[in-house]
């Protein structure tokens, strides 16, 4: 029973976390939606290199918050640097494990031509010849380069965003 107990402890002090990170993967999911809705993934490829590095904004913003609310959870008014660091790491973790997820169902149900679509810009374009952009526009090269992106960004975010969200520390 004590187990128990104490891992739940454990999954309770992290909560607010993993709510950001399954909000994180909520968020990438609805912005594939968005692209292939607006036709970034087929009529208007030639700009999606472009657009798709606004998620950026909404990504930060979600860390903010994540940030924001285990300050106010967890430490009142005052939140040192580390622990924001801290939980943003932790934020990124779970990113990452659910990374592999997050692109499987974009790219099987939310956008399944986006790869070939890809390729055939690429080709059309002269941009890549088929066998690169092949291999290029794939679901394993797309996972590698997520699965390495998600923490070197997720670091880095947390790192910046820790100091945003620490809060004036009060003196008595």
């Amino acid at each position: 029973m004590f187990i128990i107990e104490t891992k739940f402890i454990q999954v309770k002090k992290i909560s607010v976390e993993i709510k950001w990170a399954l909000i994180f993967a909520v968020l990438q999911m609805l912005w594939m939606l968005l692209e292939r809705l607006v036709g970034l993934h087929s009529e208007h490829i030639d700009k999606h290199p472009v657009y798709t590095n606004f998620i950026a904004i909404p990504s930060i913003l979600i860390y903010f918050f994540a940030l924001y609310e285990k300050r106010i959870k967890c430490y009142g008014d005052y939140m040192p640097w580390k622990n924001g660091f801290l939980s943003g790491l932790i934020m990124t973790v779970f990113i990452t494990l659910l990374t592999p997820s997050i692109l499987y169902i974009s790219v099987t149900f939310i956008t399944p031509d986006f790869f070939s679509n890809a390729i055939k810009y690429a080709v059309a374009t002269e941009k890549s010849v088929q066998a690169d952009a092949e291999k290029y526009f794939s679901f394993g090269n797309y996972l590698v380069q997520s699965l390495i992106g998600a923490p070197l960004m997720g670091i880095l975010t947390s790192a910046v965003v820790a100091v945003f969200t620490r809060g004036k520390k009060t003196t008595v």
